[in-house]
């Protein structure tokens, strides 16, 4: 499990790339986080824009989705930067309050199941509502912003 996890905003790969040894600190636009696996998370949430339900997928599943691409792979220290997918990043952008809402609970839900009482100490709706503000800048940016993931 990502300790620390931060999504931000970042021109394009190699910048992003650059913060895997140290995470982007306070140079980017971000929001910071704890406590699950952003990957998954990311998954989790495109699987929900793609099949609204209050039924969670099945694993195996989610697991068959592609997964967020690695502008620098994780390493032996837990470090790693993914580009959280444009496909996600439009969809975070243009999804409203309730959309929001839904998959944030569907979400919380995955991470009761997953990992039970160990679960993140943020608040899953928080979280996913402060990435969906990120996804509208990197869209409102017309291009000259992506959306990213530094996690620890």
């Amino acid at each position: 499990m990502a300790i620390e996890i931060t999504f931000f905003l970042a021109p394009d790969d190699d910048t992003a790339a650059a913060t895997r040894r140290t995470g982007p600190g306070r140079a980017f636009t971000s929001l910071d986080c704890r406590d699950f696996y952003p990957d998954d998370a990311v998954v989790e949430w495109e699987a929900c824009f793609d099949a609204p339900s209050e039924d969670l997928p099945a694993l195996d599943r989610l697991h068959a989705r592609e997964w967020p691409r690695y502008v620098a792979p994780i390493v032996n220290d837990g470090t790693g930067v993914f580009a959280v997918p444009e496909k996600l990043t439009r969809t975070l952008a243009d999804a409203g309050p309730d959309e929001l809402r839904a998959c944030a609970a569907r979400w919380a839900e995955r991470l009761r199941i997953t990992d039970g009482d160990d679960m993140t100490d943020d608040d899953p709706p928080t979280v996913l509502e402060g990435v969906a503000r990120l996804a509208r800048t990197a869209s409102d940016s017309g291009g000259a912003l992506r959306l990213y993931c530094w996690h620890y």
